[in-house]
């Protein structure tokens, strides 16, 4: 599919319901994301109907207003029944942990691939979202890079239906377990840098990235066939000594981790894994996504199609992360 075809008009030929979506079919619900999106769409009124895994039915991390539709993401058939009473669907699945490609395609490749599927099948020309990574523009960086990029190629290609994809950078807020421990040290004046001493980072609160979702929702036909990337708004985003100050640690030591150390470590930490079957973090492929020098983002486009603007720098998130 070409991906101008939804782009010049797309609402010209979509029924009056589909402009303005009430049923939200999301995906990825019990992540650290998904919480804060149940619990946006919520608040806004919205009906949402959560797609979760049999083994996690159970899970406290879903809202009891949430609908829930117990099918997992290789069931096309199921997915197919959810779609086609959805006025709008949030793909916010994925994995992030893994020693290979295939430890990442189920979520962040295949089940991308399933719900396109599910949604063809439908024919409602029900608008997507997929909630992507700033990661997929590297996607010669690492095999989770290479799985968010491969998820978006498979929606351009395979899709007969208005997408849009975000591409959000590192995303921190109440639920998660990767920047906050970072921030944490920070705010004790220790701060462990693995890239270059000019390296720049774009955040993202994720209550920010759930007012995006909402903006995307009001003004999917402008976002149709798009891509974006979001961030908090800093300009020129932020090197590790603004992270220090913004964590409010007192007399912040900046540590540089040396490249050949973190390298070891990590090739280390793959051998374990596979030794000791879990899902690594800190691989090989992932050093090179740390050690990045720039990983920037730019809201221009999105808030010119949206409207959408952010309102939480890293100041004030960290601040409401460790008072909540």
């Amino acid at each position: 599919m070409s991906t101008s075809s939804y782009g010049r008009d797309p609402s010209a030929r979509l029924p009056e319901a589909a402009h303005h979506p009430k049923r939200i079919l999301l995906t990825g619900a019990t992540g650290f994301i998904g919480q804060r999106l149940q619990a946006a769409l919520l608040g806004s009124g919205l009906q949402v109907s959560a797609v979760v895994r049999p083994a996690s039915a159970g899970s406290s991390s879903l809202a009891a207003a949430c609908q829930i539709i117990l099918a997992d993401l290789s069931d096309v058939d199921a997915l197919e029944s959810a779609c086609a009473q959805a006025d709008a669907v949030v793909y916010c699945a994925g994995t992030v942990r893994g020693r290979e490609l295939d430890d990442f395609r189920a979520a962040n490749v295949d089940g991308v691939a399933a719900v396109t599927e599910a949604l063809n099948r439908a024919a409602a020309n029900t608008p997507f979202l997929l909630i992507s990574s700033l990661a997929a523009a590297g996607p010669e960086l690492s095999d989770y890079a290479r799985s968010k990029y491969l998820g978006e190629e498979v929606l351009k290609e395979q899709s007969r239906f208005p997408w849009s994809i975000l591409r959000p950078p590192a995303v921190y807020g109440p639920g998660d377990t990767e920047m906050r421990p970072v921030l944490e040290a920070a705010r004790k004046g220790l701060v462990i840098r693995p890239g270059p001493p000019d390296q720049v980072l774009s955040l993202l609160h994720a209550d920010d990235l759930a007012a995006a979702v909402l903006a995307w929702i009001e003004a999917w036909p402008a976002c149709a066939g798009r891509t974006f990337t979001l961030d908090d708004g800093r300009p020129g985003g932020y090197d590790w000594p603004a992270i220090a100050a913004a964590a409010g640690g007192t007399g912040s030591r900046i540590i540089g981790v040396p490249g050949w150390l973190l390298k070891s470590v990590a090739v280390t930490n793959l051998l374990l894994s596979r030794l000791f079957r879990y899902a690594p973090m800190l691989t090989p492929g992932k050093t090179r996504e740390l050690t990045r020098t720039q990983w920037l983002c730019d809201n221009a486009a999105f808030s010119e199609a949206t409207g959408w603007m952010p309102a939480i720098l890293l100041e004030e998130g960290v601040r409401s992360l460790f008072d909540e």
